[in-house]
């Protein structure tokens, strides 16, 4: 009994944040890989921090959601530019699909929206239409 074999070690492989107290504790016995990887995780993590505070988007709600289909289908009509590309290029089949979404969405949303968001989407709805029967004719 006075000799111990020891068959396994533990070895503690949890990815601590650069700079935490328990980084040099508890994690000294790192391979070249897995300092890598921990220095990946937290640049990573760093660059989503500061996207979000260069690109604060607006809050996503019902009325930004139809706001961005309607913009999409006034670039598919060939009416503003293309922000990716910054030319017009009209697209009648593609509109007419992104219409035809946001009929589906007034449809199976029938009875659940604000009085607001319904006049929103049946106004828009409405435009489109007339536009895209415009730019076909």
């Amino acid at each position: 009994m006075s000799e111990e074999k020891k068959d396994f070690v533990i070895k503690d492989r949890r990815i601590f944040a650069e700079g935490s107290p328990d980084q040099k504790e508890k994690a000294p016995e790192q391979k070249p890989s897995e300092e890598k990887s921990e220095e990946r995780v937290t640049k990573n993590a760093g660059a989503f921090k500061s996207q979000e505070k260069i690109s604060e988007l607006p809050k996503i709600n019902f009325a930004t959601f139809i706001f961005s289909l309607n913009s999409s289908v006034l670039v598919q009509l060939g009416l503003i530019e293309d922000p990716a590309t910054g030319t017009k290029v009209k697209n009648l089949a593609i509109a007419k699909q992104t219409i035809d979404i946001l009929a589906m969405l007034e449809e199976k949303t029938r009875g659940n929206l604000t009085k607001e968001e319904d006049n929103l989407l049946k106004g828009i709805l409405y435009d489109l239409r007339l536009m895209y029967v415009k730019e076909k004719g």
